[in-house]
């Protein structure tokens, strides 16, 4: 601070310098009227000259004038002084009259006035010159080698040497600056051991949790088997035609079941196998798939509550990773049940001469699924497909905020994409890629 304050003293003695400088130049010019009396008495002097055979020259040099022989008012000597605002009167010597004699009075002080206000300039642009070399070197002194320490030591915390210590000076304008990073690399350097240690807590947390799923898993896998070996049997003895409608039901929920152990294992053996991996890193393996399989998962889902399908997906061949893509419905469908608890509609549509990421065109099926819920806050909207974003109405509901971001990751990596918007509900519009 004293420094700042020994600046600010230099700049307002230096501006008082300046405004002392051009006050004393303002002064020293003043507006005069012209003296009548005195050009008059210039006049006579001339006429006077001119009766006892003085030439113009000789007059003109002598009482610096301009004397124009002309009775001509549009004379271009005549018309060339009145143009420069000189004074001008009737030159007739013994009362004659012989032409016009003139004092160019305001172009002289005109050009005297330019030449003081120049020299004044100089002055001025000197000392500026002079404090402005003056203040750099304080300011290099003040801040620029403190600055240049400071420097060298973010470049060390950069590479991640935190066990650097910076210096500290009694003449250094930025002590608490200086006290405040050296606190930051102190606790950067405790934060990175934490990190560490809630790694290798997370690790061994997931570790123990896919080991702990999988057990149940078996279990549940092993009891859909033998509840169809029952089932079957079920069929084969009895004939009444409502027991072998609830008999087919069963079956139907035994296949989900089996289909949902089946994905859930997989997500665990990789869980298992990559725990140390980033969730944009999980292997995506986009390949030729009839489009109809994808009613097929979103009819399987119908334990979420009521889903209405408004129109069959047009049959065709599309880009995409069958566990993914599952995972994809699961997630979306499973939202708009937890935080709305509507009617679930999905409708299909074919979209082709779409610009895609390249710059070329693709065709694509845009699959809509929309809920009557309240939707997404404002807030909200822009950032709920982030990495562990999670909304305000969130909070009553189990989750980590990876849904959305997940299924916008897998859309990317088929070739697809997603998009989501309030529309008397909340909407999310899958694209997937047609071969």
């Amino acid at each position: 601070m004293k420094a700042i304050r020994n600046l600010a003293v230099f700049f307002t003695l230096f501006m008082l310098g300046a405004a002392l400088i051009f006050f004393n130049v303002s002064r020293k010019y003043t507006y005069t009227k012209r003296d009548i009396v005195y050009y008059n008495d210039q006049l006579y002097k001339a006429e006077e000259g001119f009766l006892q055979g003085m030439p113009e020259e000789g007059l003109e040099a002598k009482y610096g004038c301009y004397i124009i022989m002309s009775k001509e008012l549009d004379d271009p000597e005549l018309a060339e002084l009145y143009s420069a605002y000189a004074f001008v009167l009737d030159f007739a010597p013994g009362g004659e009259y012989l032409g016009k004699i003139a004092w160019k009075d305001e172009l002289n002080r005109f050009e005297q006035t330019k030449a003081d206000f120049l020299k004044a300039s100089l002055i001025l642009w000197g000392i500026v010159l002079l404090s402005g070399y003056f203040l750099l070197f304080l300011i290099w002194l003040l801040y620029a080698r403190p600055l240049h320490q400071l420097e060298n030591f973010s470049r060390e915390i950069a590479k991640g040497n935190l066990d650097i210590r910076l210096p500290r000076h009694r003449v250094n304008i930025f002590g608490s600056f200086t006290e405040a990073f050296d606190i930051m690399r102190e606790e950067l350097k405790a934060a990175r051991a934490r990190e560490i240690e809630a790694e290798i807590a997370r690790k061994e947390l997931v570790a123990s949790l896919s080991h702990d799923i999988k057990t149940p898993l078996s279990v549940i896998k092993a009891t859909t088997e033998v509840l169809d070996l029952k089932l079957e049997g079920m069929k084969e003895v009895q004939t009444a035609e409502e027991t072998d409608k609830r008999v087919q039901e069963a079956l139907g929920l035994t296949s989900v079941i089996t289909s949902k152990a089946d994905t859930i294992g997989l997500l665990m053996s990789e869980m298992m196998h990559a725990n140390m991996e980033e969730l944009e890193l999980i292997e995506v393996k986009a390949e030729e798939e009839n489009s109809t399989e994808i009613e097929e998962f979103i009819r399987k889902l119908d334990g979420y509550g009521k889903i209405t399908i408004e129109d069959h997906i047009p049959p065709c061949l599309v880009l995409m990773d069958r566990l993914r893509m599952e995972q994809v419905i699961d997630n979306v469908i499973g939202n708009s049940h937890k935080y709305a608890g509507t009617e679930i509609k999905v409708s299909f549509e074919q979209m082709d001469s779409i610009l895609m990421a390249d710059g070329k065109e693709g065709s694509f099926i845009c699959i809509r699924i929309s809920d009557s819920g309240p939707g997404v806050s404002e807030e909200d909207l822009p950032l709920i497909a982030e990495k562990y974003y999670r909304g305000k109405n969130a909070k009553e509901n189990n989750g980590y905020g990876l849904g959305l971001y997940l299924v916008k990751c897998y859309m990317n990596k088929m070739g697809g994409g997603m998009e989501y918007y309030n529309d008397n509900g909340f909407v999310v519009e899958l694209m997937i890629r047609k071969v």
